[in-house]
């Protein structure tokens, strides 16, 4: 899952991104109020982590800002303000949650996990679908049909990349920025390399000719009708 990281504390922004990474998960961090709520209205993101005390702009009224216009994006707020009315306000200016500091990293991703499950029937995306493709975004698996797919994290977030614009190009330079959070050329042949062993596998699993190169463009991933081989 893609998930935004809205706070200004660098250790603890630190500390919760390397946890989402491990398990996977692009991350994007920002440390003040108005560049979340900016990033929020792209409509980029599976969930957000938004820190009540922001620089610049208040963590709820960023939240408020966003829900009056529309932005559904899932919330949880992380705070050290841990009253009752202090939950009940961030919750009614439209959290899905709200988590008291200090906080332990498990108890953290379950609860983004329960969120997600929660909005998997209002629009929050926790699987992706491309023909007889199915990937677990919380899980992190796989299938082609009923077959699972063991694929390392780089392929697995390179796959989900062409998923999530199957039918439409995607540039050599746009996975380069969402896949190794590199924005510049590291003129090397990585996204190839991580490419050629993608299709491997795919093909080794059934999955055939699925990715296509364009040439001087990008790839695509061909969309397949359920009971192409």
């Amino acid at each position: 899952m893609h998930v935004l990281i809205a706070e200004d504390d660098e250790q603890t922004a630190a500390f919760i991104a390397d946890g989402l990474i491990a398990r996977d998960h692009q991350v994007d961090r920002v440390g003040d109020g108005r560049e979340a709520l900016a990033r929020l209205q792209r409509g980029e993101y599976d969930i957000a982590v938004l820190d009540r005390m922001l620089p610049h702009l208040e963590g709820l009224e960023v939240l408020r800002r966003a829900r009056a216009v529309g932005v559904d994006t899932p919330i949880l707020i992380l705070t050290a303000l841990g009253q009752i009315a202090d939950r009940v306000d961030g919750l009614e200016a439209g959290a899905d949650d709200y988590l008291i500091k200090p906080f332990a990293l498990t108890e953290l991703l379950a609860r983004l996990s329960a969120i997600l499950r929660r909005r998997s029937g209002d629009g929050a995306a926790v699987k992706l679908v491309a023909g007889p493709l199915t990937m677990d975004l919380i899980h992190r698996e796989l299938r082609f049909g009923d077959k699972v797919i063991a694929l390392q994290p780089r392929e697995m977030r390179l796959l989900e990349e062409l998923m999530r614009d199957a039918g439409r190009i995607v540039t050599r330079t746009m996975l380069l920025e969402r896949v190794w959070n590199f924005h510049f050329d590291p003129q090397t042949n990585i996204v190839e390399t991580h490419m050629s062993r993608l299709r491997s596998k795919l093909t080794a699993g059934g999955v055939i000719e699925v990715i296509e190169t364009v040439r001087g463009a990008g790839y695509r991933l061909r969309i397949m009708d359920r009971n192409d081989p």
